[in-house]
Order: structure tokens, then sequence, then C-alpha cells
């Protein structure tokens, strides 16, 4: 596994065992990077993901953080130091999404988006800036959404998208405060075909697809990709950017 577009590098992605996350772990370890897999529950999966990069000849390590938690996201990249001795990519991928609309939510719901989705990324960001800077170098990907953008989704996931358009003015905002040493992109997926949309009325799913360019869903293979670019050197000269992956959606 030595050789890829991610050989040598150490990459910490967070929610990681299912996913998005777990396309992104395989692919940056197919491309030679040592992979930490973290996770916040579901210890087996984590497991079978570290096990299949391993008999893929990758190397990997499973860490339990809950990345809205300080002391957990200290452990995180304390572990990974420890194991590693560098941390080179950070993917903050870890997400929860709560399907009421603005009227039906409830405190605890935004507390818990926010807290998991843009919280999660600004500590997970802040605990691994300095080991990038002393290093001369370092890229940190947020997984951001299309709907943190335009697209109306607000009606039905508030916190979420308020969550991810304050992702989107983090990355930029850290871009500008971490450059030179520090790449910060973002990725903005449209529907991804992952467990989630299976609870989707199939009405809905039926729109969401006519209103997609591609007519197809996305995977999460789709996404891993566009990681791997940005965490790769063929984006050495790219960082403040949100990159769109929603196959068309949204450009009506």
């Amino acid at each position: 596994m030595a050789q890829g577009r991610l050989a040598g590098k150490v990459a910490i992605v967070t929610g990681a065992s299912r996913g998005i996350g777990r396309a992104v772990a395989e692919r940056f370890a197919a491309e030679g990077a040592s992979v930490v897999v973290n996770y916040t529950q579901g210890s087996e999966k984590a497991a079978a993901v570290v096990l299949e990069i391993e008999a893929a000849g990758g190397t990997a390590l499973a860490v339990q953080a809950d990345v809205s938690r300080s002391a957990d996201v200290q452990k995180l990249v304390t572990q990974t130091l420890d194991r590693f001795g560098r941390v080179d990519v950070l993917v903050n991928n870890a997400g929860v999404m709560i399907a009421k609309s603005f009227l039906e939510t409830s405190e605890d719901d935004w507390d818990l988006t926010i807290d998991v989705n843009l919280k999660g990324a600004y500590l997970c960001s802040k605990a691994v800036a300095p080991v990038m800077i002393r290093q001369g170098a370092g890229s940190i990907i947020n997984m951001s959404s299309n709907s943190g953008l335009y697209h109306p989704s607000a009606m039905k996931f508030t916190e979420y998208v308020v969550s991810k358009a304050g992702m989107n003015g983090l990355t930029k905002a850290m871009a500008l405060a971490l450059g030179p040493q520090i790449r910060c992109n973002a990725i903005c997926p449209g529907w991804i075909r992952t467990d989630m949309v299976e609870e989707i009325d199939p009405a809905v799913q039926q729109r969401i697809l006519e209103e997609t360019a591609l007519k197809r869903w996305g995977t999460p293979d789709d996404v891993a990709a566009s990681a791997v670019f940005l965490a790769s050197d063929e984006a050495n000269f790219i960082t403040g950017e949100l990159l769109i992956v929603a196959g068309g959606r949204g450009m009506h």
C-alpha cells in the first residue's frame, strides 16, 4: 500500500464506521494513507472497517471519541500521534441529521445537531492545527452539504442546514487563519445513497431524482473520490473552497 496519491500521509476520518466516512477511510487507505477510523458508537462496525483496510494491505486504527466533547477529541489526536507520530489530513465527517420541521424541533435537537456537526468540526480542527503547523503542512476537509448552500431543505432539516451553512463559513475562516501551512476546504454532497436515504418517502425520493441533472443517486465513493483529491498534493493550491458533489441538483 506504499504507492498512491496519499502515500506516507496519516489521516483522521471522523464518523468513519459507515456511509460516506467509511468510503473515505477505505479510499484513503487504498491511496496509501494510514487511517484513523473514528466512531462514537458501533465499535463492531469500526473494527470491520479496520479489518477490511488491513486485509487489503493498508494500515488503520479505530478510536472511539465523541467529537462534540473536547476531552474526547484530545484523546483522538493523542492516540493518533502515539501510533503514527503525525497528522496530515483531517476529514470532519461525523454528523447527525434530524428530520423535523422548524416548529417540530426541540432545543435538544438543535444542541445535538450543532454540537456534533459544527462544534465537532471546530474542536477537531483546533486540536490538529498545531500539529500540522509544526509539520509545515496539512489538509482539513469539512464534510458539509449542498443544503448548506442554497437548496430549500430547511423545510425539514432546519438545524442540519444551519450547521452546514456554519461549516461553510468555518471552512473559509480557517483557510484564512491557518494558511499558508494548512489548506481548508469543504465538500458539499447532494443526496447520497446511504442508509438515511432508505427512510425517505418514495415520492420524495422520486422528486429528488427528477431535480438531479445526472438522474441518479450519488454514492459514498463519489464523495470519497473528491476527498482524496482535496487531501492530495494535486490540490496544493486550493483552499477555502466549497466543492459541490451533487449531480447537478440545485442548479434550477
